[in-house]
């Protein structure tokens, strides 16, 4: 079976998703991966440990059974799992490994888009943890598609007249 159209979006979602993660997580101080901005609320260990679940859950999809992501001991194991997810996931659609109930489009609306917002959480919680990070253009961001690893590049354009929360002219 031929790699369609709706796969090679996928995957490249995927990529965005390995990209706007580590943006979230680079640079970030060691207290980050425990920051909880209040009660109830995940920490980014524990938000990164979801979108693995939530990964996870999207390949069975690919291979049946049922997938629940167990806690890790830090946060670099929970990177470490998260990229490894998505990579599995990136072989399944280059593969053509046929969807099993479901289609290219839900997935997409449902645990690829999932798991985007969570990313987006991130960048929140680096805000409200005292270490932001800048905004970029990310219609020009160096994303790949063959790229669902934690190596991901550098900006290509960050908001030049970006200021932290609070900061005078």
């Amino acid at each position: 079976m031929a790699v369609d159209d709706k796969r090679v979006l996928l995957r490249h979602f995927l990529a965005a998703l390995a990209y706007r993660t580590q943006k979230a997580l680079r640079g970030a101080p060691k207290s980050f991966a425990t920051f909880r901005a209040v009660p109830g609320v995940w920490t980014p260990q524990e938000l990164l440990r979801h979108m693995s679940s939530v990964l996870g859950y999207a390949r069975t999809f690919f291979i049946g059974g049922e997938y629940r992501a167990e806690p890790l001991p830090d946060l670099d194991s929970e990177i470490r799992r998260f990229h490894s997810l998505l990579e599995d996931l990136g072989h399944h659609l280059d593969q053509a490994t046929p969807f099993r109930n479901t289609t290219p489009e839900r997935m997409l609306q449902g645990p690829f888009s999932d798991a985007m917002t969570h990313a987006g959480q991130l960048i929140m919680l680096r805000r409200l943890s005292g270490s932001p990070v800048s905004p970029e253009n990310f219609i020009v961001a160096d994303i790949h598609a063959n790229n669902l690893t934690q190596e991901q590049a550098e900006p290509i354009s960050p908001d030049k007249v970006w200021r932290e929360a609070g900061q005078e002219d």
